[in-house]
């Protein structure tokens, strides 16, 4: 057990140079860390040569390597399992009978962990805005009448409350595709329910990650996303100039540690970024080729919504569906159904509106019209025509 404090595993000394994974033997040599009985070897020009290597190996508690002896250990991923190993070798003397020796393969295992303060929490919930996510109430739609969130839009009890959010689905590193949300975009937002006994403004948050797409996280335990969006200038065009379209999937770890040792963690992987055309409303057409021109696409109805359409022009969104052409709350189940009502997203950019986005079916070849608030689907106009959201992939 180590002492008190943030520890990274640059700071625990071993043979392995800082950062490094493996040295050799001559290296070890030439630092002076070898000794022989008879004092052989010592001074300058000792005589002494070795070959082989010793290899290091760090595994959390799940077994996930510890990629960068830079990571600081946690409460949540110990107890940690650190491996010197080496493949064989030989040290050879210039005096003494014999004068060399050979050795076969070995391996020495130690198990690491931070001290006993504090202790190791998961996020319960994540809440993006609870509207049309089955609150009962009476909510007022821009530019629409009073609409009633009812229970309908509601998700499976086992993932969406309708008080509290998304639950957490997993607090495995390697299963964090599970969790809210697999979808975003620029400026989106959403808050961490942090578990009984820990004080979210106490926390210091650090955000793992690696990609063009950032996150950052307030002392409320509010997340933001960060990444692509289209400026006011490829907005206003027709033939806008492209756009960076981020590598996916991209997977986040969220870290918050307090002067206790408590230590706070949440996990989820963006599968799916989206770029909106703010207020410019157009053809299905003139909207397909500003989305190609920034470098995405316009998107299916499966990327924005679990609705299901019957009767004329009938179409499923994703999967799981939902039980009626509306969205109903569900992680990995399209845009809309993920985030809620868009237009109340304060800085993310979406329009003030009820009105529709464009959307197509399965084979891309039909217009449909998908309400952003509710994931209503309706059949694609011509004209005035609508609003347009790119996903990419």
């Amino acid at each position: 057990m180590l002492p008190s404090g943030n520890y990274t595993f640059n700071d625990i000394h071993m043979v392995i140079p800082l950062e490094a994974r493996y040295t050799t033997l001559s290296r070890l040599m030439s630092e002076g860390k070898w000794g022989d009985d008879d004092g052989d070897g010592r001074g300058v020009n000792g005589g002494v040569t070795a070959s082989g290597i010793i290899s290091l190996s760090i595994k959390d508690k799940d077994g996930r390597t510890v990629s960068s002896r830079g990571e600081t250990l946690s409460k949540c991923s110990a107890p940690y399992k650190v491996t010197l190993s080496s493949a064989g070798g030989s040290i050879t003397t210039r005096y003494g009978l014999p004068n060399s020796t050979t050795f076969s393969e070995g391996a020495a295992t130690y198990y690491i962990k931070p001290d006993s303060s504090g202790g190791c929490y998961f996020v319960q919930y994540a809440r993006p805005l609870l509207v049309f996510g089955g609150t009962g109430n009476s909510v007022s739609v821009p530019g629409m009448y009073n609409v009633r969130d009812d229970f309908s839009y509601a998700g499976p009890a086992s993932i969406w409350s309708p008080t509290k959010g998304f639950l957490t689905q997993s607090t495995n590193p390697s299963s964090y595709d599970q969790n809210f949300p697999t979808t975003g975009a620029d400026g989106l937002y959403f808050n961490l329910e942090m578990p009984t006994g820990v004080n979210a403004s106490q926390l210091t948050w650090s955000v793992v990650t690696n990609g063009d797409i950032t996150a950052t996280v307030n002392s409320y335990g509010k997340v933001t996303l960060h990444g692509p969006r289209a400026s006011s200038a490829q907005i206003n065009s027709d033939s806008p100039s492209s756009l960076i379209v981020p590598s996916l999937p991209q997977k986040f770890e969220l870290v918050g540690r307090d002067s206790s040792g408590n230590e706070v963690r949440y996990g989820f992987v963006l599968k799916q970024w989206f770029v909106h055309r703010g207020n410019k409303r157009d053809t299905w057409s003139n909207q397909s080729t500003w989305c190609s021109r920034l470098g995405y696409r316009v998107p299916r109805v499966s990327d924005l919504t679990n609705s299901v359409r019957t009767g004329s022009s009938p179409i499923s969104g994703a999967l799981p569906h939902s039980s009626g052409n509306y969205y109903q709350r569900n992680i990995g189940s399209g845009f809309f159904t993920e985030w809620g009502h868009m237009s109340r997203y304060d800085g993310a950019g979406f329009v003030l509106s009820y009105y529709y986005y464009w959307a197509s079916g399965a084979t891309g070849s039909r217009g449909y019209a998908v309400a952003s608030f509710n994931g209503f689907v309706d059949d694609g106009l011509a004209s005035p025509g609508y609003y347009v959201v790119c996903p990419a992939p």
